[in-house]
């Protein structure tokens, strides 16, 4: 996936990072970011943060955004050190552009200016437009030497959520199936045989699936596969977050006897019709017309919705397909065979990682767009 560019002047933007000292840098670079990936599924909507302060060569302090609405990851790494004095000759390596404006805590662009910080390396410049390089023009301002643009492209494509939503000004999508050997996503099946998935895959590929789920901050499926396989979309199989559930019910009939029913966690119904909403459950009303999925994601978008993992039916992911509207698939191929029943969709783009889950396998493709 490529991300819009900012306008920057080169002094700003240290794109080759071509001085003496740059393996060093590199190299605390890699450790914020390793400390900015243990915030995973818990600081959204916020983006994954890693800092590190480096005096004379040695990590005297580290941190990273573990919670959203708590402590940013330069706040954090300040907290370690042990001797703030050291903070006058020292080094900041943050994967973010630090902050500069007050929300749910204070401006870490302020906090480094108070400690009297000399030099601050940063990985990329903030997307949000609160921010969008107003942190590193406040450092520069007070003095110090502000260095962006080290791993650039890595601590992007680490917040690709975060990054997406505001620049794009809609979710992170991925869509997700899983499929037999030969090519099916589904049996046919009669009105009898709903209320079970058709099992393609192994346990290990479901624990994979729900800690995927547990990264995501909703799931959508439609109105056939609530019907058929009466899924939970829950976290079973992992410790996380329940995404937010979202279904497609054009009509309203949907049983309340489904599991995505049952008040768990919270779910909302995209609907022509109105109803009245219950605890954890949520009516919204939407064209069931070709602006369905612009209107679905302008939603997403003014409810703060980074990622959107979609798990429906065939007919949900053509329509993100043929639309062009996804980010990131994953593809679960498992052990069986069919024969006959409904056709898996396709990609027509070749797959970036796969791995080995015993006898099944995930591929993984992204979409450069």
């Amino acid at each position: 996936m490529e991300f819009f560019v900012f306008n920057m002047t080169e002094d700003t933007k240290i794109g080759n990072w071509a001085h003496s000292g740059w393996e060093q840098d590199e190299k605390f670079m890699l450790r914020a970011m390793d400390l900015a990936r243990m915030g995973m599924g818990n600081v959204a909507p916020n983006p994954m943060v890693g800092c590190v302060i480096v005096h004379d060569g040695r990590i005297i302090g580290e941190g990273y955004h573990r919670r959203y609405g708590e402590a940013h990851a330069e706040v954090n790494a300040v907290e370690a050190v042990h001797d703030r004095s050291l903070l006058r000759q020292s080094t900041v390596y943050v994967t973010l552009e630090p902050c500069s404006h007050f929300g749910k805590t204070p401006p870490c662009a302020d906090l480094l200016i108070r400690l009297g910080v000399p030099r601050v390396v940063v990985g990329t410049v903030d997307p949000n437009e609160k921010v969008a390089g107003k942190g590193i023009a406040r450092l520069r301002e007070a003095g110090a030497e502000v260095l962006s643009g080290l791993l650039e492209k890595e601590c992007a494509w680490m917040n690709r959520r975060f990054f997406t939503f505001h620049q794009k000004r809609r979710p992170y999508i991925i869509l997700k199936w899983a499929r037999t050997e030969d090519g099916f996503i589904d049996k046919a099946r009669s009105e009898q045989n709903f209320g079970q998935p058709s099992w393609i895959t192994n346990d290990l590929s479901r624990i994979a699936v729900h800690k995927m789920r547990s990264d995501e901050a909703a799931i959508l499926v439609g109105t056939n596969t609530a019907l058929k396989d009466n899924p939970s979309l829950t976290v079973r199989d992992w410790a996380g977050h329940h995404p937010l559930r979202l279904v497609l019910d054009r009509t309203g009939r949907l049983p309340d006897t489904l599991a995505l029913f049952d008040g768990s966690t919270e779910t909302i119904i995209f609907t022509e019709r109105e109803f009245a909403s219950q605890p954890n459950r949520e009516y919204v009303r939407m064209p069931f017309d070709e602006t369905l999925l612009d209107s679905l994601l302008a939603f997403l978008y003014e409810r703060g919705i980074q990622s959107l993992l979609v798990e429906g039916g065939r007919k949900l992911l053509d329509s993100f397909i043929q639309r062009n509207l996804w980010d990131e698939a994953r593809v679960y191929i498992g052990n069986t065979r069919f024969g006959e029943g409904i056709k898996a969709p396709e990609l027509r783009w070749q797959h970036e990682r796969e791995e080995s889950l015993d006898d099944s396998l995930m591929r993984i493709y992204y979409k450069n767009d």
